[in-house]
């Protein structure tokens, strides 16, 4: 016998999924809110659909049971079930200000753009689902993600605008060097204080060979804070981004001077989205928001 597709409504499908579940057509009419003669009628129709029954009913209170036909059916209308959910998802996601959007991000972005896109995303759409997410340096990837914030260029069918450059400075002892601007190359085996070698310090550290400096890594520590303390102590200087000072009392105080370098290395950061893929207005205005956050960080610098 032939049977089509069409003929199979998904209705049809969750209503077999909540028998098989809940053993009876009455307490899967109570699961789903039909009466049972509603229920009864969706799987007659179904069976008319497939072919042949799609359960065995023995009558009274005993559970139904499903048939090898049955069985086959449930198993790829589940699927069916679960594409039918996702398609649900992606459309709630695209609707502005009830939506969803699934941002990627890093450590800098969150603590001086991230906050500012969410605060007025939040304003102006009080209803919307705002998913953070932190991506690691070493292979970045967008997969599903609608946006994603990072320092630096990514492979791949992928749109993207550059939001600010951000220069690197030199935080050192009062004395180290002179006022004004320090050369790369004075860095050259003089004692540092440094991150652990992870992607972005590898990078920097190179940058710096280019320039004719080997700083000699006397400390490795996380955190900006903890690497300016350690500057304060005397173990060394260090090459921070200017970000990672923004705001801090490192500035002010006397024991610590703060230096362009020249020549200055920089790290560019990005927004990128997937190419080709039609953006909802809530990532279009995310985009609006970053670029204007980003772009006042810019004239700080």
């Amino acid at each position: 016998m032939m049977w089509r597709m069409a003929d199979v409504e998904l209705r049809h499908l969750k209503t077999m999924a909540a028998i098989a579940e809940e053993g009876t057509f009455g307490r899967a009419a109570g699961r789903l809110g039909y009466t049972q003669s509603s229920v009864s009628q969706q799987i007659a129709a179904l069976e008319k659909a497939v072919g042949g029954a799609v359960f065995d009913r023995p009558g009274g209170p005993r559970p139904v049971r499903i048939t090898p036909l049955g069985e086959v059916v449930l198993a790829h209308g589940r699927d069916l079930l679960t594409k039918a959910e996702a398609l649900a998802d992606a459309v709630d996601r695209f609707r502005a200000g009830s939506g969803r959007i699934d941002i990627g991000t890093f450590q800098g972005v969150s603590k001086l753009i991230l906050p500012t896109v969410v605060r007025r995303l939040l304003d102006e759409h009080p209803g919307c689902d705002i998913r953070l997410s932190e991506v690691g340096p070493e292979n970045p990837q967008i997969g599903d993600l609608d946006l994603l914030f990072h320092y630096g260029q990514i492979e791949g069918e992928l749109e993207y605008v550059e939001l600010l450059h951000e220069p690197y400075l030199l935080v050192a002892g009062a004395d180290a060097f002179p006022d004004g601007p320090v050369q790369v190359k004075l860095l050259d085996n003089a004692p540092m204080v440094a991150w652990p070698p992870n992607h972005h310090q590898r990078w920097l550290e190179r940058v710096l060979a280019s320039s004719g400096a080997r700083p000699r890594i006397v400390f490795r520590t996380a955190g900006h804070e903890t690497i300016v303390s350690m500057v304060r102590a005397g173990i060394g200087s260090a090459v921070l981004p200017w970000l990672a000072l923004h705001g801090s009392d490192a500035w002010s105080d006397d024991r610590l001077s703060i230096h362009h370098l020249r020549p200055s290395p920089a790290s560019t950061w990005y927004l990128y989205w997937p190419a080709g893929r039609t953006q909802s207005p809530l990532a279009a205005r995310a985009i609006e928001i970053a670029v204007e956050t980003a772009n006042e960080l810019a004239k700080q610098m």
